[in-house]
């Protein structure tokens, strides 16, 4: 698979991309419902990602708000003494204590991005972000102009290379690549539910398509047995609204499981394993597309950087998999 560059920003980076909100380990929301993925090892992490690297693996993506603070830690502990070899795009806007690990609150101010961004730095032990993503998908259009126009500030200041939104709207993601460093936009997309709007914007636009749920919140591995994913602290024991994957307890919808089963053969083709089929089925959809998969072990960063031995479904695949699920 050959390299993509972030939009117009000349950053080049990986195809695939390895998503750091896992790593954080466990955080909570005020009332004690779970925002992580379980308990982790922190030397796991660092060697899943120090694996990832020698498996030609350059970008990294995390937030400030991910286990309050430590996956930015880890992933910062784990590229010492070899930063200048990936690409590190983290997120900014929610309020979090990382003594209680526990997230309450936004902040869309111009000031509360500086502070982020200063604490984000510091926490990685570097000197400049590449990618810096406003977390908050919903952020009224005149707020979010405001902070576009802070982050060609921190450019200017050399404190970030370029910046994004993690958003699911297109027309949001089309408001801030009205700014000359905005390089891309992180949205949700996998071969269960296409995002074509978004990816028609990214095209048109000159962005990279950076995409968040690549493989469904684990419902995509083929692991549908994993003992974590009903535990205490994995957030899709307790799913959110939003969660749409899962139902109680972690155990995957029935509708959902039903739509995985009717495209494994034709993701597991070619030898890739279901994980990197789905991978795979989002290179065919767009040349603009890095996915950012989760890891916590070195056999799931192994799995994941395996997809780029493979490339791209063909074609036929993209096509016989869109008439499997109408």
């Amino acid at each position: 698979m050959e390299n993509r560059t972030l939009g117009d920003s000349g950053i080049k980076v990986s195809a695939l991309g390895f998503g750091c909100w896992a790593i954080g380990g466990e955080w909570q929301t005020p009332e004690g419902k779970p925002l992580g993925w379980g308990a982790v090892d922190d030397d796991e992490s660092v060697a899943a990602i120090r694996r990832a690297m020698d498996l030609g693996i350059t970008f990294f993506d995390t937030a400030d708000v991910y286990g309050t603070g430590h996956s930015e830690r880890v992933l910062g502990r784990a590229l010492a003494g070899r930063r200048d070899d990936v690409v590190i795009a983290t997120k900014w806007g929610n309020l979090f204590d990382e003594t209680t690990r526990t997230m309450d609150g936004r902040d869309t101010s111009v000031a509360y991005a500086r502070r982020a961004l200063t604490a984000s730095l510091r926490r990685l032990g570097t000197d400049r972000i590449d990618v810096y993503q406003l977390h908050l998908g919903d952020t009224p259009p005149d707020e979010a102009a405001e902070l576009r126009e802070a982050c060609e500030e921190f450019v200017r200041d050399g404190l970030i290379r370029a910046y994004a939104w993690s958003t699911d709207d297109p027309e949001r993601a089309a408001l801030f690549a009205q700014g000359r460093h905005c390089a891309g936009v992180q949205h949700a997309c996998n071969v269960l539910v296409d995002a074509p709007e978004m990816l028609e914007v990214c095209e048109r636009r000159g962005l990279a398509s950076i995409v968040r749920s690549p493989l469904a919140m684990g419902l995509l591995t083929g692991k549908r047995a994993s003992p974590d994913r009903g535990a205490a602290g994995d957030i899709r024991s307790v799913p959110p609204e939003w969660l749409h994957w899962y139902d109680e307890g972690g155990v995957p919808a029935a509708r959902w499981k039903a739509r995985v089963d009717a495209v494994r053969d034709v993701l597991t083709a070619d030898g890739r394993t279901l994980t990197q089929g789905a991978l795979a089925w989002l290179w065919a959809r767009s040349p603009r597309t890095v996915p950012i998969p989760g890891f916590r072990t070195v056999a799931q960063a192994e799995e994941n950087a395996g997809a780029l031995q493979h490339g791209p479904l063909s074609e036929a695949q993209l096509s016989e998999i869109a008439g499997l699920l109408g």
